[in-house]
Order: C-alpha cells, then structure tokens, then sequence
C-alpha cells in the first residue's frame, strides 16, 4: 500500500484518501479560489530515509510559506499530495499513476532509477516532471525529453564542478591525481563519461572505484586510493550509509577531507552525524542550494511563520543540505504555476506549467539557489554549483555560484540529441 499523506497545514495526516482537503483554510471565505495538486515522491522509509523525511518537509514547508503570502493571487494555493515510495522502483510507478489520476499539475519526482522508468510517461501524458540534481543528464535535452526538467545542476555539471574546483584548488607539481568513488549504479556512473572527458582535456590522471551494492564495504577501494595509487583528490558521490563509512575510512587512512569533495548526496548533517563532525572537518561538497538553517531570510520567514502558530522551528531543518533542497525544488514548482496562471488563466493545465517552467529566467530566490534559466531547449536552467565546507560544526561557503566546462557538457548533450 501507498503511504499518501497531504497537507492541511498545520497538522499532518498519515495515510488518507485524497479528498477535498482545504490548503490552511484559504477557500473558507473565496469561492473562487483554485487549488493546484502538486504531486511529491519521497523516500520516508526506504534505503536512502535519510533524505527523504528533511527534503519533504521541507518542499511542503515552502508551498505553507508561498499559500499564507498569497504567492498565486485571489487566494488561490497550491495543494501537496506526497508519495512515500520507499525508494522501489514499482511503488514510484504507482505513484506516478496516482498522481496523474487526481490531476496534478506538475510532479516532483525522487530517485534516478524512478525518473528512468518515469521519463517516457511523462512525455506520453504530457505532465511536467522534475528531477533536481538526480535522474539523466541528458534530460537537460527539452528537444529529446520535453517533459523532464532536471532544473538544477545534473550529475554531469556536478562533477565538472567538483573537477573544476579541485584544479582551480590544487597547490602542488604538475597535475592532481584524482580518484572517484561511487556507488556501483546507474546515478554512482552517470558521471563517468564527463569526468573522463575533463581529465583528457586538462591532461591529468583519473581512475574510477566502484563500490557494489549494498555499499557499505569501502575499505577495499579506499585502501587502494590511499596506497596503491595515492590519489591527491577524491571525488565521492555516494549515498545512504555510503558517506559516513567513507569519510571514516578515508580518515583511519590518514586521509585529510580537504582532499575530498563530495557530490550533492555525500555531505549532509545526516551523513556527518553519523561519521562525527571532527571526522568530516574539511570536507568540501558541491550543492545547488543554500546549505545551513541560518543565512538567509527564507529561513528567517520559514521560522517567523511557526513562532507565528506558536511552535518552535521545524526539526527537518537541523538537517539543512536536503530541507534546503526541498525547499528549492518546491519553489520551482511554484514559480511555474505562478507564471502559467499569469500568461494562460486560472484554468492551466500541466502542459502550460510546462510551457511556463521553459521560460523560467534569472530565478534564484537571492541566491537560495543556483540562477535558474530555462529554455524550451535546455532544461537543466544552467547547471550552476557552489562549493561549501565542513567546518567548525557546520557548513561555510568557499566559491560563488559557478558553471564547470559547460563546453564539456554541451559536446555531451549534443552528442545524446
């Protein structure tokens, strides 16, 4: 069985039937308000639920921020069904259907495996799904995939990124040594291709480690990166336990983390708990949104509206790196809803919210997230990353937002079209 669970802001509800539910009340008083389903996937009780409970609350924490401000205008707002599917690839499916069914204008999907299976639906049924910083690169391609938008950094402008940095970074002779490890599966090898192409252009070494499933047997590949090849860089892009045990192996081998930077799932509160924040000290990673629960005055209005109910901040956002990301995602949803009701009507439909995300320019909620620029031809919105460090028991910023071989990346698009 499916665990749904909408949002009547201000308490949550387990598993419900979908009905009429009202967003914070907003109907009561306007008769002809609309509601716009969004629909969310999560993993809340699967392998990766490290993740998925921050992210969630936090994407619906955005949508209760954006309905109380009134973001869509006559009191209209924006209603969340969410999805926990467990990271399983036929439960995702199931969700996917069970979205399309209650007419959801736009779907924020969860995990690259499900985004796979998803794709060539989306395109069939003509709904608007995103897959942030996960799923296929190649889905920035909107001529190939009209309906899929990665909007945000994909795999491959993540570890141009992460490569980008590490050469911008690197103090000694001649040229880094680089090692990358991942998890053995179709997002750990997503970007292979681009990493091989940026170490052949800036004529450095790189070799790659696999790590096979369950992922949590690291030693044989860290021992090997430290003694046999005596990497000067890492790159990791792991997730689920992964993170914890490689940041504690690389540091039983004597490894200082400001050798290592990981990808989007590598590097938040949850892993460095688990790992010990004196472990992860150093560590750098590469992110497409706002890291910490302090910094900016989204957060600020996010804290502002609980005190508001008379509650205490949201415990997710102690877990900044994925809320965040919730947050960012939702925004987008809601700025393609919003501008599709301003240029077609009250009565868009998915299509339109798609027409609307294609057009999306310079959004970056001051600089929450990367600058987002859509095209009807590329749907990634420009791929930008920043880089930010473990430190001191938190997080600090070390670039501005930036864009690694963005030729690298175009070559490879091209040759996908």
């Amino acid at each position: 069985m499916l665990n749904v669970r909408t949002r009547h802001f201000g308490r949550m509800l387990g598993i419900v039937l979908i009905g009429a539910l009202l967003t914070g009340g907003m109907f009561l008083g306007n008769a002809s308000a609309k509601e716009y389903l969004v629909g969310l996937m999560t993993d809340r009780t699967g392998p990766t639920n490290s993740i998925g409970p921050a992210l969630g609350d936090g994407f619906f924490d955005y949508m209760k921020l954006f309905n109380k401000k009134d973001g869509l205008g006559k009191g209209n707002a924006i209603r969340v069904m969410e999805i926990d599917h467990a990271y399983n690839v036929p439960r995702g499916v199931e969700a996917y259907e069970r979205f399309k069914s209650e007419g959801a204008v736009t779907i924020a999907l969860y995990g690259t495996p499900h985004t796979a299976a998803l794709t060539p639906r989306l395109t069939e049924d003509k709904i608007l799904g995103t897959s942030p910083g996960f799923g296929t690169a190649a889905g920035a391609n909107g001529d190939k995939y009209p309906y899929l938008f990665p909007a945000a950094a994909s795999y491959w402008s993540q570890g141009t990124g992460a490569m980008k940095f590490l050469l911008d970074n690197w103090q000694g002779k001649g040229k880094p040594k680089v090692a990358y490890i991942y998890g053995d599966n179709p997002s750990g090898r997503e970007p292979i291709a681009v990493l091989k192409d940026v170490a052949e252009l800036e004529g450095l070494e790189l070799r790659t480690y696999a790590v096979p499933p369950p992922y949590i047997d690291l030693r044989p590949q860290v021992i090997d990166i430290t003694r046999r090849y005596k990497a000067d860089w890492v790159i990791a892009h792991l997730f689920g336990r992964a993170p914890a045990l490689a940041m504690k192996e690389f540091r039983r081998m004597g490894v200082l983390l400001t050798q290592m930077i990981g990808l989007v799932w590598t590097a938040a509160e949850s892993d460095i708990r688990v790992a010990g924040w004196d472990v992860a000290e150093g560590l750098y990673n590469v992110q497409f949104a706002h890291v910490g629960s302090t910094g900016h005055p989204l957060l600020d209005e996010i804290r502002a509206m609980y005190k508001a109910e008379g509650k205490g901040e949201p415990e997710s956002m102690s877990t900044s790196v994925y809320y965040n990301r919730g947050l960012a995602t939702a925004a987008l949803h809601a700025e393609a809803i919003r501008a599709a009701i301003a240029q077609f009507g009250p009565n868009i439909t998915t299509d339109q919210a798609k027409i609307a995300m294609e057009h999306i320019q310079d959004f970056s909620l001051d600089g929450f997230l990367s600058p987002i620029n859509m095209t009807p031809h590329n749907h990634e919105g420009g791929g930008a990353v920043r880089i930010f460090q473990v430190h001191d028991g938190g997080y600090r910023p070390v670039t501005e937002w930036f864009r690694g071989y963005p030729e690298v990346i175009a070559k490879r698009l091209a040759a996908e079209g």
